[in-house]
């Protein structure tokens, strides 16, 4: 993929929170993307619990977040840490989008892994090692570095951005990281 040609990055984050800091995460990056790339954010509100009585007759909500995901060239998932781990409604929208078995809308895509927390010490290490694990049985290549977990969020976000400068210049970096990485994983 050549720089000229247009990059899609879809973005989404695992909380349905309306002030959540991983959804200010995902939009700072779609402010601080790069020129050659659109980045989509992408809302888990409106998927259902995950039933797989339901694969064959996946509802609306569910098949429009399969068909973004398929169509982006890249995703940018940015997890809180709940419980040291990864957030129910995180889980359940990966599980819809990996279903039917066959049709794994995350097969062979490139991703990034983000977070943010309002916790001092670890960020969301925790949340985003359990993710790796669940990711790379999907067959994802997630970017291995640089790694961003952010603490402290609250006193970094002003109208759901970031506005800490050494946040928004590790976003930056990171996005031109996911962005190489992908070429490279789509050269190949």
């Amino acid at each position: 993929m050549s720089s000229a040609k247009s990059m899609k990055i879809v973005g989404f984050a695992g909380s349905l929170r309306k002030d959540s800091f991983n959804k200010a995460l995902i939009n700072t990056a779609k402010e601080l993307a790069p020129e050659n790339v659109e980045f989509e954010v992408l809302d888990l509100s409106g998927i259902p619990l995950y039933n797989q009585d339901e694969e064959k007759e996946m509802p609306m909500s569910v098949k429009e977040f399969k068909r973004k995901i398929k169509g982006a060239d890249a995703i940018l998932i940015s997890t809180p840490e709940y419980n040291r781990s990864v957030p129910g409604v995180l889980k359940n929208a990966i599980d819809w989008a990996s279903r039917p078995h066959g049709d794994n809308s995350f097969d062979d895509k490139p991703a990034g892994l983000i977070g943010a927390t309002d916790g001092r010490v670890v960020g969301t290490i925790v949340a985003q090692s359990h993710m790796r694990s669940i990711l790379s049985f999907l067959n994802v290549h997630l970017l291995g570095k640089p790694q961003l977990f952010v603490t402290e969020a609250q006193s970094k976000i002003k109208d759901g951005i970031f506005v800490d400068e050494h946040t928004r210049e590790s976003l930056k970096l990171f996005l031109e990281k996911l962005v190489e990485w992908t070429e490279r994983i789509n050269r190949n």
